[in-house]
């Protein structure tokens, strides 16, 4: 029975509670720990936990824990997972993976050292629609993909960005591109690669109470010539999101549609039916994941844990979307074209870096330690 410590009592940590509860016969959460303690017990009471509720995670570091979920905001990312990685503990660390490349490197080095698992949440691809997708690209029916539009779209209030840590480049690490559309870059990369240039403009034009961006748009180009698109945001009322494909042959998407053309006489359009047919009846052959979101990546790393196999979504997929995300604010703060890879000597490389070259658009005046409400939403069903 594998013991797993929770690390933060915040919203999205219950989504982490609800995975392992899936698995009660393979694991147990023994700890939940929060610098607020009456939120790790609210916990442990809404769930019926057998577990204890702790203030400071370093008491935890002489435990034999086995699995640690780190569910903290990101500039906590590194430490936590350094520091347990070395007491020999796994670690399932929530995206984004931490507030710079340098800290990556580090998190990454130190899972590879100590030989223990580090997996970075990215529970999109844990998702039916995603893993059908990822197959109709794989199968080559489309064709050369020529262009893709990823539109990474959120609302949220003025007052959101009251929470201490949102907001600051120190804390947080940049706004809706870093905490929301992380989710469809890492999607993106998992099934077309890194670009090679990027360019990009970001703005704030809702949330004076914020350092960071609460709007970018991106453009990719990729080696081969292929273009994308990339908006990130939370001023979109709706919260529609969706990565859309343009292959050769068809158009796919998520949420699923399929189109397909042929050329007439004249260059015009008509529709390849037979086309349509087939990548539909490979989309619905396709089978359904049977653990989704979080639930199915908690289940990916415990499987890790149990076999040895290699989990989905490990440190150096999260670098890379790091990498990618990084790449957006320095050409939106530089008005630099961005070449990737990015070098260890480049200025956005360390978090002091970021907080120094990063645009600054208003200045945090109102910090609050906790909301009331828990309410939240993670995003779509891409159903």
């Amino acid at each position: 029975m594998l013991k797993v410590a929770i690390i933060g009592a915040g919203a999205i940590s219950k989504a982490h509670i609800e995975g392992y509860l899936h698995f009660t016969e393979r694991c147990t959460i023994v700890v939940v720990c929060d610098i607020y303690e009456d939120k790790a017990q609210e916990h442990i009471d809404q769930f019926q936990l057998n577990a204890r509720a702790i203030k400071d995670y370093k008491e935890l570091l002489q435990e034999e824990i086995d699995l640690v979920s780190i569910c903290t905001p990101p500039y906590t990312h590194a430490t936590l997972t350094t520091e347990f990685l070395e007491a020999g503990s796994h670690v399932m660390v929530e995206k984004p993976m931490a507030s710079s490349l340098e800290e990556c490197d580090l998190m990454n080095d130190t899972a590879k050292r100590t030989g223990k698992i580090l997996s970075v949440v990215a529970q999109n691809r844990f998702k039916t629609p995603m893993m059908k997708l990822k197959a109709v690209l794989d199968s080559g029916l489309m064709g050369k993909i020529v262009h893709v539009q990823v539109d990474s779209f959120w609302w949220r209030g003025h007052c959101y960005y009251d929470l201490w840590w949102r907001g600051t480049w120190e804390k947080e690490g940049g706004g809706p591109t870093l905490n929301h559309a992380v989710h469809h870059l890492d999607t993106l990369l998992w099934m077309m690669g890194s670009p090679t240039e990027i360019q990009a403009f970001m703005s704030n034009v809702s949330h004076d109470n914020a350092e960071v961006e609460d709007l970018s748009i991106a453009m990719l180009r990729y080696e081969e010539g292929s273009l994308g698109q990339v908006t990130s945001s939370v001023v979109h009322h709706g919260e529609e999101q969706q990565l859309i494909f343009q292959g050769a042959k068809a158009r796919v998407s998520t949420p699923w549609k399929v189109k397909a053309s042929n050329a007439l006489a004249n260059g015009f359009p008509e529709t390849n039916h037979e086309l349509e047919v087939q990548l539909q009846a490979l989309y619905d052959m396709l089978p359904e994941v049977v653990y989704e979101g979080h639930t199915g990546q908690i289940d990916n790393v415990l499987t890790a844990i149990e076999t040895g196999a290699l989990v989905l979504i490990d440190g150096i997929s999260g670098r890379k979307t790091l990498e990618l995300i990084t790449a957006i604010y320095k050409s939106s703060s530089t008005g630099e074209l961005v070449k990737l890879p990015l070098t260890k000597e480049d200025l956005f490389y360390t978090r002091s870096g970021v907080q120094a070259n990063a645009t600054h658009f208003y200045e945090k005046k109102t910090s609050i330690e906790n909301f009331a409400s828990q309410t939240i939403t993670t995003g779509s069903t891409y159903k």
